[in-house]
């Protein structure tokens, strides 16, 4: 994306200030912005202001913020006065007071999951951007996709963690030893999480099994890993045959804006083995496994008909300062655009943040979205110019 404030060098940004409060969701330790993005904020004119100790789950320090330009504020109502207002995770019920309808919230929202977090936002009448719904021409989603990295990454890491005996797992070694097989790791779907999640666990050494619908893609997961891995077309007998196989399952199906499809039923997960594991990194989008319920990072699994279910709705919160970057570096010239031009004109210029808007003044905005939650869809443009008029 081109420099946002390239055309307003010599013009006041449409908004002044942003607020960034600290996360409140449980353990969640990541923060909406680095010191570095702090100070292209102030290049264009935008000041930040920033919750006391927002950072330090991420080991980013106050004395740093503040050394990029950031006013920081002890109470969490001065950050969300903002005008605009950036997060990392959908607010919390306690936060709904903070909502308006004079505010631009940007943030990961995944409202097909959380329909109480949208009916909160379109009773406020906020203007809400949703990171993981902002889509280009390819259809590739630029803000989820280094959390979806991530996520994939450690999927096989918390995976063969919890396969050790005295997490409640077989006791299955991912790499096996020689002379023994290794563990078997199937992973459903093959985009960033699941391609992402193979890699790490045929890194390991395990044997590992990706499966999707997109033949394509899966052609292309075989040239990258050269035979490593194993493809499978999905359908519903793939499935069944490849899970009740499994030592770990991993769950990486997305619908962008949408709620994850239940690609693995309950009948598919009482045919596993006592003691295998299931990762479902898709449960921050209700999850693609049947079985699954949300966790936390204190608390990550339950045990159901003998299967160890690992389902934290926030993974890369397990390592925040890796993901505060990573989510600030894709996340910057969105954010950029939509403070300097303004969420109206950001969105005519760039259509991708267009499908970004989820909500904006009582409407719902986004396609996707307005069909899971069963609600009239608005375009996103007549929805900003509905709250000029």
């Amino acid at each position: 994306m081109s420099d946002p404030t390239a055309a307003m060098k010599h013009s006041s940004p449409a908004i002044g200030a942003i607020g960034v409060p600290t996360e409140v969701k449980t353990e969640e330790y990541r923060v909406a912005i680095t010191p570095d993005g702090v100070r292209e904020f102030q290049r264009a004119g935008v000041e930040v202001v920033i919750e006391a100790g927002a950072g330090e789950g991420a080991s980013i320090s106050d004395e740093e913020f503040a050394a990029a330009g950031a006013r920081l504020v002890t109470d969490a109502a001065e950050a969300w006065a903002q005008p605009m207002v950036i997060k990392v995770k959908e607010p919390r019920p306690e936060e709904y007071a903070h909502l308006r309808s004079d505010q631009v919230l940007f943030t990961f929202l995944h409202l097909a999951a959380y329909p109480d977090v949208a009916r909160a936002l379109l009773d406020a009448g906020t203007t809400a951007f949703a990171y993981e719904t902002v889509e280009l021409e390819d259809h590739s989603l630029p803000m989820l996709a280094p959390m979806s990295e991530i996520a994939g990454r450690l999927a096989p890491q918390m995976g063969a963690q919890h396969l050790a005996r005295h997490h409640g797992g077989r006791g299955v070694l991912m790499g096996g030893a020689p002379g023994v097989r290794p563990a078997r790791v199937v992973v459903l779907g093959a985009g960033n999480v699941g391609w992402n999640a193979a890699w790490i666990a045929g890194g390991m050494e395990a044997e590992v099994i990706v499966v999707d619908r997109n033949l394509d893609r899966l052609r292309w997961v075989e040239q990258v890993h050269h035979g490593r891995i194993t493809t499978l077309a999905s359908n519903r007998g793939a499935i069944e045959r490849a899970v009740a196989d499994a030592d770990l399952v991993i769950g990486a199906v997305l619908v962008a804006g949408g709620r994850a499809p239940v690609v693995v039923t309950e009948d598919m997960v009482r045919a596993m083995r006592p003691g295998s594991v299931i990762v479902d990194v898709a449960v921050d989008q209700g999850g693609c496994i049947e079985t699954t319920r949300e966790t936390t990072h204190s608390d990550p699994t339950f045990e159901l008909h003998g299967v160890l279910h690992y389902a934290v709705g926030n993974m890369p919160g397990a390592v925040p300062n890796t993901s505060t970057y990573a989510l600030t570096n894709a996340t910057l010239p969105y954010l950029l655009s939509v403070a300097t031009l303004g969420a109206r004109e950001a969105a005519s210029r760039h259509h991708h943040l267009a499908f970004g808007l989820n909500t904006a003044g009582g409407a719902v905005t986004n396609r996707l979205v307005a069909e899971f939650l069963a609600l009239e869809f608005t375009e996103p443009i007549a929805a900003l110019d509905a709250l000029d008029g």
